[in-house]
């Protein structure tokens, strides 16, 4: 038990005691489960929590919530140094690049629930080692899911230090009439309109996504393409 004591004290101690309440735990839980925050009773494995750090950091940040039940019910964590070493792992041994992450510890009653604060990341994607291959999450709603190949190269493209630019020709032209007359294009479809590859077509449609022109958004497992918010 020595041994195993000290083998988490060196793995841990970046737990910082949290100002909130009882009553401001209750009133982040009776938030839900969103695209921001996410329960855990306690943490199953480095690797599937590493899933939803990731997806955090890749999208707009969030914060996890480690030991209260899916339901809302604060249950506590049997021991936070434990927790903690498996949350440290997640982040060291499971992501590349590391994210940053702060760990609050809030305590009542005898009870301890560890507060994962995940800000978004300055650098993406952050990838989740997998047996075969990195993979990259996102933040979708209440869940954590698989980034397509497009997402994955938005994320990059706004990673970039280089400012994203397009030229607008005969292409953007035809897809901009589509769009004003259709309001969402696929892959497939643009390639199709346009007479070229699908993967011609999707570095240009991501390349507008990236500069702010398009918003990407996914329907029925398929990548759609519309007219930025931001840009309207």
């Amino acid at each position: 038990m020595k041994d195993e004591m000290e083998f988490y004290l060196q793995h841990t101690g970046t737990v910082e005691i949290s100002d909130m309440t009882k009553q401001d735990l209750k009133n982040l839980i009776a938030t839900g489960e969103s695209s921001f925050l996410e329960f855990k009773y306690k943490v199953a494995s480095p690797e599937k929590l590493a899933k939803e750090i990731a997806a955090f950091a890749n999208t707009k940040g969030g914060k996890l919530l480690i030991g209260v039940a899916d339901n809302g019910e604060i249950v506590g964590v049997e021991s936070y140094m434990e927790e903690e070493f498996w949350i440290s792992q997640a982040v060291e041994d499971c992501c590349v690049p590391e994210p940053e992450i702060t760990i609050e510890l809030i305590s009542f009653n005898g009870i301890d629930v560890l507060l994962v604060d995940i800000p978004e990341a300055e650098e993406k994607p952050i990838y989740v080692k997998g047996k075969k291959s990195r993979i990259v999450y996102i933040r979708r709603e209440d869940e954590s899911v698989f980034a397509s190949d497009e997402i994955e190269e938005v994320l990059k493209n706004g990673s970039s230090e280089e400012g994203v630019t397009f030229e607008y020709g005969e292409k953007e032209r035809l897809l901009f009439r589509f769009l004003n007359e259709y309001s969402d294009i696929t892959v497939e479809r643009f390639s199709i309109l346009i007479n070229t590859t699908t993967y011609t077509a999707a570095k240009i449609l991501v390349n507008l996504v990236s500069a702010g022109v398009l918003d990407l958004f996914e329907k029925d497992g398929a990548a759609h393409y519309t007219f930025s918010k931001k840009s309207a």
